[in-house]
């Protein structure tokens, strides 16, 4: 009996003291979000930064009353920017994320209803190139009482879904928030995902507007200051030997170096690793800036947007040690670029699901500590002289070909090539370009040589039209020190423009290269390829009854920036070096020939007619057989 009333005492006095240091804060759903947040630091080379450095947010109802008097209450720790589109907005996070190797994390919030759905495009973006950014979308009410609120979508079987799910199949992490005291458990688990080398994605936190406002006793210590550190993934020993052996087999190696290679922090060790090993490097889109183009063990850049440097030594290769890249089908030419027989694939990501691809020989690893323990197990190993001399011959041999297609020229319609040749010749050294989806990426990434080490932020990965101005806006926000260079087409500048308004809004000038083809003139050459008529692309085969040209040199004005058109590549060299004088962002539109191309160098796998009832069709049906017949068979 002592011991029970003892035993009941004991747990009396602990409760006691239990609640006596456990100490709470009252305070909103929204303002505990926000304190939270700004109480996130991370460590980036031995500094502590904020984890979250800014949030963009366009307010409405789901979102105004309570994050939005949240964040404005704590906007010296989290600084807030307007936006004017849910998406782009969340693209400039998400380009800034990018810059900063996923160091650093964007916040966004929109409203319920059109405001949310606005950013799934974006989420999107985010997943497909493995960057963070935390959106905060505006949901209707947990109570349910005033259903269905504005801006709501019903679903009659299902009345706990909302229009916020459909962030579900483009995020890494969502919740739903239905009672505040559920912030506790699920921001940590955001963050973690987030931080997560092998898991980043988008987290999406879906806030119930009633909730947003709701007070709760939050545990003090949740608001303490929390250093954050992105772990490294060691490989283990016995894939690492199997890549080395696999290695000291090849005769004919590459590197196909990706993004991870970057966000890694891996370029000394990469160009370190060709170097000792005699091994020459490729890029994915995602992956060029790994090294510079004086680098002797640098290519060019591999795939379909490549060069035929790269794809030429694919064809041939035995082996290509895969190094942070998910293996897209621009990268391998929809898996037709390696013809040899005896091809071998050796995959190094953080990602499981990434090195498992097409039989590939995993090493699940940060790319940085993969690409140190494999050199160690190959010791003084290194591939043959011949074929490190034949990357070179063909690396000339076609540095030769591009240079000549995107040098000087008197022709009255110039090509992208020569546009972007004009302001690579005249760019500094640490100038960073920007573009994304259409032609000009592949026209960019021939002509683009880095001439300094992360200088190219191009997005490819989901290909988006209108990242170009939201994107180089992150950008420019995460590195204000350098020059920030888009190139655009007149289709995408037309989907979406206005951050050229909020570059001048935030003093982030930019550099905007419009090139004006007419329409969306690189699926009008996919259109034509594929055996079709021209349609609906080209604004001259729109159906339009009264076709004009958009003034983009006034329309860029009208927001404040500064502005002018050029008809020449001597006129468009002179007009980029008054840009570069120019204290705030400027924009400069050229007429180019929608129908000259650099030459694309591998298959790429397109829905293809198997009709063939005219001569077009049927040779697209030919060469869309003829590439299917090389694909690289297997899982």
């Amino acid at each position: 009996m002592i011991n029970s009333l003892n035993y009941f005492f004991i747990i009396i006095v602990s409760i006691f003291f239990w609640k006596e240091t456990m100490k709470t804060v009252r305070m909103s759903c929204s303002h505990a979000l926000i304190k939270y947040l700004t109480m996130q630091k991370i460590l980036i080379n031995g500094k502590k930064e904020p984890l979250f450095p800014g949030a963009f947010g366009i307010y409405g109802h789901g979102n105004v009353a309570c994050i939005g008097q949240a964040m404005e209450e704590y906007q010296d720790e989290l600084p807030g920017y307007r936006g004017h589109h849910e998406q782009n907005m969340a693209l400039t996070g998400i380009a800034y994320a990018r810059a900063k190797r996923r160091q650093q994390i964007f916040v966004a919030t929109s409203s319920v209803g059109p405001g949310s759905t606005n950013m799934v495009t974006a989420a999107a973006v985010a997943l497909s190139n493995r960057l963070p950014i935390l959106l905060l979308p505006g949901d209707t009410f947990s109570s349910r009482f005033p259903d269905p609120v504005l801006q709501q979508v019903e679903h009659f079987n299902s009345p706990s879904e909302t229009q916020n799910d459909s962030f579900k199949s483009v995020s890494r992490y969502f919740d739903r928030i239905t009672r505040p005291e559920q912030i506790l458990t699920s921001l940590p688990q955001a963050i973690n995902v987030m931080l997560d080398p092998a898991e980043c994605g988008p987290a999406v936190i879906s806030m119930s507007q009633d909730v947003q406002g709701e007070a709760y006793d939050y545990p003090e210590i949740f608001f303490e200051e929390k250093i954050h550190e992105i772990r490294r993934i060691h490989p283990d020993p016995n894939q690492i030997q199997k890549a080395a052996d696999k290695l000291k087999q090849s005769k004919q190696p590459i590197i196909i170096s990706g993004g991870g290679v970057l966000y890694s922090e891996a370029e000394e060790e990469i160009s370190a690793f060709a170097n000792k090993h005699n091994i020459p490097v490729t890029a994915t889109v995602m992956g060029i800036g790994c090294m510079n183009k004086d680098d002797p063990y640098y290519i060019s850049a591999i795939g379909c947007l490549g060069e035929g440097s790269s794809n030429n030594l694919a064809t041939d290769t035995d082996l290509a040690l895969a190094v942070g890249t998910k293996l897209g089908d621009f990268t391998t030419g929809s898996w037709t670029n390696f013809e040899n027989e005896n091809f071998q694939l050796v995959s190094i990501n953080t990602s499981r699901f990434d090195t498992t691809k097409h039989r590939a020989t995993p090493v699940v690893s940060d790319a940085k500590i993969g690409l140190q323990e494999l050199s160690k197990a190959l010791g003084d190993w290194k591939a043959p002289d011949n074929w490190y001399h034949r990357s070179i011959e063909e690396r000339n041999k076609w540095d030769e070909y591009v240079a000549k297609e995107s040098g000087p020229t008197n022709q009255e319609l110039p090509s992208y090539a020569h546009a972007v040749g004009a302001v690579y010749r005249n760019s500094d050294s640490s100038d960073i370009v920007v573009t994304a989806a259409g032609g000009l990426v592949g026209e960019v990434v021939q002509i683009w040589k880095p001439k300094e080490l992360n200088t190219f932020e191009t997005e490819w990965g989901f290909s988006c039209m209108s990242y170009e101005i939201s994107g180089a806006l992150g950008i420019k926000m995460a590195k204000p020190d350098q020059d920030v260079i888009v190139f655009v087409g007149d289709g995408s500048y037309l989907l979406q423009n206005s951050d050229i308004y909020s570059s001048v809004l935030y003093d982030k000038k930019l550099i905007i290269v419009v090139c004006d083809n007419g329409g969306h003139m690189v699926i009008n050459r996919l259109q034509l390829a594929k055996g079709g008529n021209e349609y609906l692309c080209n604004l001259n085969a729109a159906r339009a009854t009264n076709v004009q040209f958009v003034d983009f040199e006034a329309h860029a004005k009208s927001m404040g920036a500064n502005g002018e058109t050029v008809k020449s590549i001597s006129e468009l060299e002179a007009a980029f070096k008054r840009a570069k004088e120019s204290d705030k962002t400027y924009v400069i539109s050229m007429k180019t020939d929608g129908y000259e191309w650099l030459e694309g160098t591998a298959f790429w796998e397109s829905p293809t007619l198997e009709v063939d009832n005219t001569e077009g069709k049927k040779s697209a049906l030919n060469e869309f057989l003829e590439g299917k017949n090389k694909q690289r068979k297997g899982v």
